[in-house]
């Protein structure tokens, strides 16, 4: 398995490093077996705003 190191953004990740995952796997997830997640977006049961900044993203799927 590689190990990936990760760029000094902070003094925490100066010498910190994380697989890769090469190993695990390289095609895409099984799609019967996917979800769509909702977002949420900051917002309660009735749809109003409840937490400020936060909407948006990327698509994800569960």
């Amino acid at each position: 398995m590689g190990i990936k190191k990760q760029k000094p953004i902070t003094g925490g990740m100066r010498d910190s490093s994380v697989d890769d995952f090469s190993d695990i796997t390289t095609g895409s997830p099984f799609k019967p077996l996917l979800a769509p997640l909702t977002k949420k977006g900051g917002r309660n049961n009735r749809g109003k705003i409840t937490v400020r900044h936060r909407g948006g993203g990327h698509k994800q799927r569960y």
